[in-house]
């Protein structure tokens, strides 16, 4: 359902925005959680070696410092978030199942998110009348299971609007 209420930017045209003034777009994971589950990769943040206490990875098999086998400590980590890079999509989700768009070939306009994510745009308010103050990044089509977005869906590099399938 679209609004005509563009809402606060509590990030005052500071934060959740890129050089070229378009806004990170917010989107609940369980919108396109199919292709999101198919995409993404998962990100584990910082671990540090249980022996020396040196930065490990999980793609390493050994402490670099102290060459001890890390292999098993990975066995029951979980991740902090996931993340997808491609496409021209530059997207990660947090713990609370949130994904933030970050660069994309499209974008929308939405209405500002809470203060939870200040001056990114939730995608699930998208505005009846477009407001270049509110333009900011978004999935395609192609990313939800039905392929229609909820959302007017436009080409960041015409400006022109993507027809829906």
């Amino acid at each position: 359902m679209k609004t005509d209420y563009e809402g606060i930017d509590y990030g005052m045209g500071a934060t959740n925005i890129d050089n070229s003034g378009i806004r990170y777009g917010v989107i609940n994971q369980s919108h396109v959680l199919q292709a999101w589950a198919d995409e993404s990769e998962p990100f584990y943040g910082v671990a540090y070696c249980s022996e020396c206490d040196n930065k490990i990875s999980i793609d390493m098999d050994r402490c670099p410092k102290c060459l001890k086998d890390i292999e098993d400590e990975f066995d029951y980590a979980e991740p902090i978030g996931f993340f997808y890079e491609g496409d021209g999509y530059i997207a990660e989700s947090d713990s609370y199942g949130d994904i933030f768009i970050a660069k994309s070939p499209y974008y929308t306009y939405a209405q500002f998110c809470s203060p939870c994510a200040p001056g990114a745009c939730y995608l699930g308010n998208p505005l009846e009348t477009p407001d270049e103050n509110n333009k900011c990044y978004c999935f395609g089509h192609d990313w939800f299971e039905d392929g229609v977005a909820p959302y007017d869906v436009y080409d960041i590099t015409t400006g022109e609007i993507i027809t829906r399938p």
